[in-house]
């Protein structure tokens, strides 16, 4: 991102230089492109609202996978939490964008934008689209931990669990540290490199709290405690995890009111699921 040069090919629309050739052959040059395009893979959810779409393709030039978000004609109650959380106005997209840069400048990695649009109608947002780099030789924490958890048996590869564990804490810890709280802090959203590295992912909802910093920390700690499948993250595995986090080495009195309250907010979402009909990762 640093030193990148950037395009607006059409109103509104705007991309890295060194990709607008690969767009053009595309015919991705406009929002109306954009949201006319019906190529690439459909990555659809069970959750995701009708006015979200996510697609997953290939540029022309060079092979390389992107994925591109479109939000098309949000409604307008979403829009406006989006500006109370953010304290400005922006599109979803915009809010998806700038935190990743923000967030990757302070050594956080993010996914790398190669381009982003805006139409909007009066005072809300009519669609907004976001471009997307995959990140190269990564997967999802959901979809695939270390090797070194395929052997759940006490004894194996203790020294690696332990490591990774502790590299994921500083992580969060260092993303804490900005400011910033992610608030889908779930595995599915951290990003695990071959070369160890980790990249948060899906920052639309991202923002730096202006009161009560503490609760939206605990928040994303709640997300991730419940996110992590219970036969694979044992209890010592998860204080590890906190102490590391806190940078401590033995529990003091305000660390167990503050478990306290991530266990109790984790049971709270499971309790939700459950009435759906949907297991709880941690709980499992």
């Amino acid at each position: 991102m640093n030193g990148t040069e950037w395009v607006e090919p059409a109103p509104g629309f705007h991309c890295r230089a060194d990709v607008l050739p690969s767009l053009q052959r595309l015919g991705l040059t406009t929002l109306e492109a954009v949201f006319a395009f019906e190529g690439g893979e459909a990555l659809d959810k069970d959750n995701l609202a009708p006015w979200r779409r996510r697609t997953c393709l290939v540029l022309p030039d060079g092979g390389q996978t992107v994925y591109l978000k479109r939000y098309d004609r949000p409604p307008w109650l979403v829009q406006i939490h989006a500006w109370i959380a953010h304290g400005r106005r922006a599109s979803l997209a915009q809010f998806d964008h700038e935190p990743a840069e923000v967030l990757a400048h302070a050594g956080i990695g993010t996914p790398e934008t190669l381009a982003h649009g805006t139409c909007w109608a009066g005072p809300f947002e009519r669609r907004s689209f976001i471009l997307t780099a995959a990140i190269p030789d990564a997967e999802s924490l959901e979809r695939r931990l270390p090797a070194c958890f395929d052997d759940l048996s006490p004894t194996a590869h203790v020294a690696e669990r332990r490591a990774f564990i502790e590299a994921l804490a500083l992580f969060v810890r260092r993303f804490h540290d900005t400011g910033w709280r992610h608030r889908d802090l779930y595995l599915s959203h951290i990003f695990h490199a071959k070369d160890g590295r980790f990249f948060l992912i899906d920052l639309h909802r991202a923002f730096r709290p202006r009161l009560r910093p503490l609760r939206w920390r605990l928040k994303d700690l709640a997300q991730l405690h419940y996110s992590a499948p219970g036969p694979i993250f044992s209890c010592a595995d998860r204080l590890r995890f906190y102490r590391c986090y806190m940078g401590i080495k033995r529990l003091r009195r305000i660390d167990r009111r503050l478990l306290h309250r991530i266990r109790r907010r984790a049971w709270r979402m499971a309790d939700h699921d459950l009435r759906h009909g949907r297991s709880a990762p941690f709980a499992m």
